[in-house]
């Protein structure tokens, strides 16, 4: 059966950004989410349209359809003291809260003397992202 709109879809995937895993499932809990109703990024939901259960794709997804174009934009400097009692580092990531109120993904870029420079661009925003999927189920 052909995935289409609201049927749950249960899948394994592994992604690549320039050839390095950056994310995977497989051998794991499978991913499971209702097809159309934008659960997963909208690229790689609208290349899978049509698959069918037991069926294996590659599928590349551009930075646009994905997580976005990198947004110079979402670097801000916050105050130091927003940040007490975390023991800070470049690159560490950490969970913010975005303009509408759900969590959002940030990464310290810089700590000044009163001031931390937060990028607030998902960590994949401007990638091509590069998806090894298996569809599992469709129900």
């Amino acid at each position: 059966m052909a995935i289409s709109n609201n049927q749950v879809v249960s899948m394994e995937y592994e992604v690549k950004v320039e050839g390095n895993v950056v994310d995977s499932n497989v051998n794991k809990e499978p991913l499971e989410f209702t097809f159309g109703t934008g659960q997963i990024i909208p690229g790689l939901e609208s290349r899978m349209a049509d698959m069918s259960e037991g069926e294996e794709a590659s599928i590349v997804v551009p930075a646009n359809e994905a997580y976005g174009e990198y947004n110079e934009e979402a670097i801000q400097k916050l105050p130091k003291e927003q940040f007490d009692g975390i023991e800070l580092s470049a690159g560490l990531q950490l969970q913010g809260q975005g303009p509408d109120g759900n969590p959002i993904q940030v990464v310290v870029k810089e700590i000044l003397d009163n001031e931390v420079v937060i990028d607030f661009n998902h960590p994949l925003a401007g990638k091509e992202l590069n998806f090894n999927i298996n569809i599992l189920s469709v129900k």
